[in-house]
């Protein structure tokens, strides 16, 4: 699933927070040339950029706020318009704060909050919300161009960021509850699921996400 265009530059942060190999197979896999990076003084450099992760929101922000990459990653996305997209934990960073560990504030480029799933809306279901399940999208985005209608993908969290019913571009999936699995605002990307581990579907949204203008 080659790339048809010119290849892509894309820039992997490394904060410390969970494998970054996988996500950087996937995009090479499409295609891209990827850089791991670590330097905030090398985020600028980038006009596309990936936050993974996996573990808590608390030790998230603070690896990226010890590291300089918080305030680098801001100034890229907000001022320079880079072109990011945020994995499983690195969507919950780029919330405006997360109840993990405590209330932490988030780096603020989206303005949703991210909370644990409650006892009480899960309809029985265990926390982790582990495997593959799937997704729900409007046909017409550009972002979901070439999926299958009710497409499924690798999730593994048990917090997830809130639904804002100002966001126009999103898609949903249920597991007890409804809850925001992926969502794009100018050039702003995020994915509660692993498309590094979905096969093709997670294959085709990167491929998306490379090529869709902001």
């Amino acid at each position: 699933m080659k790339l048809c265009n010119e290849v892509t530059k894309v820039g992997v942060i490394d904060y410390g927070m969970g494998n970054i190999y996988s996500v950087v197979g996937a995009f090479e896999y499409i295609g891209a040339s990827v850089d791991i990076v670590s330097d905030p003084d090398e985020i600028s450099k980038y006009s596309t950029i990936v936050l993974p992760g996996v573990g808590s929101f608390r030790m998230g922000m603070e690896y990226l706020s010890n590291r300089g990459l918080d305030v680098a990653i801001i100034d890229s996305v907000l001022n320079q318009k880079a072109k990011i997209l945020g994995i499983c934990l690195g969507m919950h960073l780029m919330g405006s704060s997360g109840t993990e560990d405590g209330n932490t504030k988030g780096l603020g480029i989206l303005p949703n909050k991210v909370e644990r799933f409650k006892a009480g809306e899960l309809a029985g279901n265990k926390l982790p919300h582990v495997g593959f399940n799937t997704i729900f999208f409007d046909k017409e985005e550009r972002f979901f161009k070439g999926l299958p209608s009710l497409p499924d993908f690798y999730f593994i969290h048990s917090y997830r960021m809130l639904l804002d019913d100002t966001q126009q571009i999103y898609a949903t999936c249920k597991y007890g509850v409804d809850f925001l699995a992926a969502i794009k605002v100018d050039n702003i990307y995020g994915v509660q699921f692993h498309p590094e581990k979905s096969q093709t579907n997670g294959l085709t949204l990167l491929k998306n996400f490379l090529t869709e203008s902001s």
